[in-house]
């Protein structure tokens, strides 16, 4: 059996009152005290701290000899102490939205990144649940240059699912696995302000974002509190408009300042050569990603999620990363090792 190890890490909770003492300890990565205190009273720290180390050391975490278990969380100090206390504003969509095993995965991530003192923003669309409910309504689905063609009765069916049902969907289950999520959309204290896109004739009430207010994210952010966001915003007159998710978490991550922007896909991330797979480009600056577009080897739909990311990067955000989405507990692999998850692009 391992000796206890005392981690003289400052907590990621900055109320005093709450948490006075932030020395924590840990036995065998999965058991936890307090020095001088009990810990397990606070069923919220103690839920959340259990369900991170079992997320970090992976589902079967009792069939890992515990000197492995060990090994695994001090490997991952390094990558903790870099980005916590930093603002990470993650983009979620794709297949990792479509599937519950992957869901599962993403929802354990983002728990334990907060447990570790990461301050997370959650930005979601909800294209494939959009559709299934026009379905139902016999609306056929209409898109143009890869946007979805938004008229009144549409914009009505996207609000309803996106900010109704997947965002509370959401909240709920990052609530289950023991963190705090608070669900909003851009319209909740204009958050986020729309204009309608250029070519709005064909496209409806599709919109771009004229301004971010983050003055209702930062209570909560401080607060280690995950902000779960749809990407629905309403114009100075009211009216709502449905904005691309890729933009809605590159706007919000430039205004936060955050320090990374990460893209969840349903592509290894940015390859070289497009029909090679083994061909990822682990990472990237500015001028690397617009060569390549020069060269025709960055086209359709991953040409707007590069010039989001190349946008937010302008904008002061450290790093953006687009990865892939399909791969279990990618974020993880993202954030808290070298490898990575996919392409990282750089300022």
């Amino acid at each position: 059996m391992f000796a206890t190890k005392t981690l003289p890490l400052s907590s990621p909770f900055p109320n005093a009152n709450r948490f006075p003492d932030t020395n924590l300890t840990f036995t065998n990565s999965t058991a936890v005290k307090k020095v001088g205190h009990k810990l397990s009273s606070n069923r919220l720290l103690s839920s959340c701290l259990k369900t991170a180390s079992e997320a970090l050391v992976a589902p079967e975490i009792h069939s890992v000899p515990a000197q492995s278990r060990v090994k695994i969380l001090s490997e991952a100090l390094p990558f903790i102490q870099k980005f916590r206390g930093k603002t990470i504003v993650v983009k979620y969509g794709g297949a990792a939205m479509k599937s519950e095993a992957l869901q599962a995965s993403v929802i354990a991530d983002l728990v334990l990144l907060s447990c570790v003192g990461l301050r997370i923003v959650f930005v979601h669309g909800g294209g494939p649940e959009i559709n299934q409910w026009l379905g139902r309504l016999g609306i056929q689905p209409n898109f143009l240059n890869g946007l979805r063609v938004t008229d009144a009765s549409t914009m009505e069916i996207v609000s309803m699912v996106l900010v109704g049902k997947v965002n509370k969907h959401l909240v709920a289950l990052i609530n289950k696995a023991g963190a705090t999520a608070v669900g909003l959309s851009g319209i909740d204290g204009c958050l986020l302000t729309a204009r309608p896109a250029p070519n709005s004739a064909q496209l409806g009430f599709v919109g771009d974002i004229s301004s971010v207010d983050t003055s209702v994210l930062r209570p909560l952010i401080d607060n280690y509190h995950i902000p779960v966001i749809a990407s629905v915003a309403a114009d100075k007159e009211g009216q709502s408009y449905n904005i691309n998710a890729d933009t809605a978490a590159g706007e919000l991550a430039a205004a936060l300042g955050a320090e990374k922007l990460i893209l969840l896909t349903d592509v290894a991330g940015i390859l070289e050569n497009r029909d090679e797979p083994g061909s990822l480009v682990k990472e990237i600056d500015i001028k690397g990603v617009k060569k390549m577009m020069d060269d025709g080897k960055i086209a359709g739909g991953m040409i707007p999620k590069v010039n989001c990311c190349v946008r937010s990067l302008a904008q002061g955000v450290r790093t953006a990363s687009i990865i892939d989405g399909r791969l279990q507990h990618s974020l993880l692999l993202e954030i808290l090792t070298d490898a990575g998850a996919g392409t990282m692009i750089t300022g």
